[in-house]
């Protein structure tokens, strides 16, 4: 979620719809969806086409699958049968029993008891309501009524399962939360009612929460997703948790930007939607007693603040995902690497107002001149909730034009859409492919720095070409040349100037003894950080490459294939940057868009894991090493002696604020 970059994205053709959430199948680390309430799509990672993955049509339709890390999937249908994957695909046409009859399935959940799964569902019909326990590798099946409660009706459903027991919290409309105890072990085969007893009354200093959603936390705490209505106010969206034994209210915290009404939790952390974004927010239980709840009431009611969560991700950091309109599924994982920048995560967005498409379709084939005018009209005239995918289409007319017609390539027009709009790769995913193509290393050079979302097989292509083109062909190419342009100094010939560099920590000639291998005279020519190993031009589209995001196990299966002498040069080029970064006291390369050294070591480290063999095995690699294996342990050695004075500097540093500033002095300090 922090990388804003999805490391898995599969959609459904147009017209089908995603009818139940995608799960995750523990056993086979599969993926599981449903679309079109029977069709089933069951895929890995490394599946690439939704359309191409396993597909079959089931008899009836699929309410949920639920998926227990020890049972394996469990599908429920809407006719309130419950099978197991396995089962189910031994004949995905098997028929499938009617349970619940004209009832509505409005809440289902899964649990692991005795090693045997279970499913409870709860279903609705004129206002009664009723709860089922299913038990399919038993063949076990019970009905239960729910105690009515008059004038209210439940709006949310959660459970956990202890001692044999599954304990139902239902939200009812009276801005109450009760509980209601259900039997696994059942003797007779008569319909009984579920008494309920209250639990929680969501309403404190005169303010009544009207909840949509709630989840368990422990055996003490719920957290409940509503607005919170005090008298004489506006109603307000919070999230707010509650201690369910001293019936206060725990924390809360306003959401001004809205919610769906949903809530979810996962170890330790909440997940909801707040405006357009996904928010994660961190909470831990902390134990319940009289003191600690009247506590946090007080805070909550004061000051806002609870170390019982941490609000700090609603604050300004709280973009983790954005949403636009997709039936698609996407996943999301943390990464070591380059996090991405958290201002957009925009997903794939297909057209969906009808003129725009059709107005694409009529010019398909018009003429180059009114092609591109009727597109910049169409920009221009493009409201604001479908701006993205009407550019997005705008872009991918141009390149299927390209496609085309070899010898049509409307770069102005390009650049001015990537320049002045927020667009991503996803959108437009034909567009760097063709750039590529046509080696408009400019327009590459801007898609890296802006699209958010770029795979890391076309990461890969940008620094392969970037590597293999040559010198003559760069001289000719526009390149912006502003990350290196303030540390690498060209002359009017276009030839870098050497500049002596200071490294911190490193002498050569105190050194050389400490290496155990000779390095040759002619290793201090280009590769000894002297001067850069590639062109000003080269160089810069390096940089571009540096800077975009990846996740390092998608882009080392790709980096692996780069050929061995183009992955020394960009380790002497990563090299001759990590020594200029080394001659700053806070190893900041001067410029704009410059790598950092966090950029610098990360690559370095991925492409010496990509290639350690041949890196080891290539005299001129090995030289290399060799120098940096030197370098690196003097910079070790020099950090090591600064710690062993740093006891002594802070003294310094507090004589020096003890000191009188209006007093001139000459002081010696002798350091022991």
């Amino acid at each position: 979620i922090s990388d804003q970059k999805p490391l898995g994205c599969w959609s459904v053709k147009h017209g089908q719809v995603l009818t139940c959430p995608v799960v995750c199948n523990f056993e086979t680390h599969e993926y599981i969806a449903v679309h079109d309430d029977r069709v089933l799509r069951i895929w890995k990672d490394e599946d690439i086409n939704l359309d191409k993955a396993f597909k079959a049509t089931l008899s009836a339709d699929v309410h949920r699958i639920h998926s227990l890390p020890e049972g394996g999937p469990l599908v429920l249908f809407k006719a309130g049968a419950v099978r197991t994957l396995d089962v189910l695909l031994e004949a995905p046409q098997q028929e499938i029993e009617n349970v619940v009859s004209d009832e509505a399935i409005r809440w289902s959940g899964a649990f692991m008891e005795s090693q045997q799964p279970v499913v409870v569902f709860a279903t609705e019909k004129d206002g009664d309501f009723f709860v089922y326990v299913q038990k399919p590798k038993l063949d076990s099946l019970h009905r239960y009524r729910l105690e009515p409660q008059e004038s209210s009706e439940p709006l949310s459903f959660t459970a956990y399962l202890k001692n044999q027991t599954v304990t139902l919290l239902c939200l009812y409309s009276n801005d109450s939360v009760y509980q209601v105890p259900i039997p696994l072990q059942q003797d007779t085969e008569e319909e009984q009612i579920l008494p309920k007893s209250l639990l929680l009354n969501l309403s404190v200093s005169g303010s009544v929460l009207k909840g949509t959603s709630l989840v368990v936390l422990d055996k003490d705490h719920v957290a409940v997703l509503g607005s919170l209505a005090a008298p004489d106010k506006e109603p307000k969206e919070c999230l707010t948790i509650w201690n369910t034994k001293f019936q206060t209210l725990q924390t809360s915290k306003e959401l001004p930007l809205g919610t769906s009404g949903q809530l979810w939790c996962y170890e330790e952390k909440f997940f909801l939607t707040h405006g357009k974004v996904l928010t994660v927010i961190m909470y831990k239980c902390e134990t319940s007693s009289l003191a600690a709840a009247v506590g946090k009431l007080k805070d909550s009611q004061t000051t806002g603040v609870s170390p019982f969560v941490n609000w700090d991700t609603l604050e300004g950091d709280e973009l983790l995902v954005s949403f636009q309109p997709q039936e698609s599924v996407a996943l999301k994982a943390e990464s070591r690497m380059n996090l991405r920048p958290r201002r957009s995560g925009v997903a794939r967005v297909q057209p969906e107002n009808f003129s725009v498409g059709q107005l694409l379709l009529n010019l398909k084939d018009a003429p180059t001149n009114v092609l591109e005018k009727e597109l910049k009209q169409l920009m221009s005239k493009a409201q604001t909730p479908d701006l993205q995918a009407a550019i997005g289409s705008v872009v991918t007319a141009l390149t299927n034009r390209c496609k085309t017609n070899p010898r049509y390539y409307p770069r102005s027009f390009l650049l001015q859409i990537v320049e002045t709009r927020d667009l991503s790769y996803s959108l437009c995913p034909d567009l760097m492919p063709v750039a590529l193509e046509k080696k408009d290393f400019y327009l590459l050079q801007i898609c890296l720095q802006r699209f958010p979302d770029i795979p890391e097989e076309m990461t890969y292509a940008c620094l392969n070409e970037f590597l293999s083109v040559s010198d003559a062909c760069l001289r000719v190419r526009d390149v912006d040349l502003d990350s290196v342009i303030c540390y690498i100094d060209v002359d009017f010939n276009n030839k870098e100037v050497k500049t002596e560099i200071v490294e911190n920590g490193f002498n050569a000639e105190l050194d050389q003894d400490m290496c155990d291998s000779k390095i040759p005279d002619q290793t201090h020519s280009r590769s000894d950080g002297e001067s850069c190993p590639v062109t000003p031009q080269r160089a810069a589209l390096l940089n571009s490459v540096l800077h975009s995001a990846y996740s390092e196990t998608f882009l080392l299966p790709h980096l692996k294939n780069l050929p061995a002498q183009q992955a020394i040069l960009f380790l002497r080029y990563l090299y001759y940057l990590y020594v200029k970064c080394s001659e700053k006291v806070n190893t900041t390369l001067p410029g704009v868009r410059s790598p950092t050294i966090n950029q610098i070591m990360d690559w370095m480290c991925l492409l010496l894991d990509a290639h350690f063999t041949v890196m080891v095995i290539l005299p001129e690699a090995r030289e290399l090493l060799s120098k940096l294996h030197k370098f690196v342990r003097a910079q070790v050695r020099f950090y090591s002696e600064l710690n062993k004075i740093e006891g002594s500097l802070r003294e310094l540093q507090r004589l020096n604020h003890l000191r009188d500033s209006q007093t001139y002095s000459i002081e010696v300090l002798e350091i022991i």
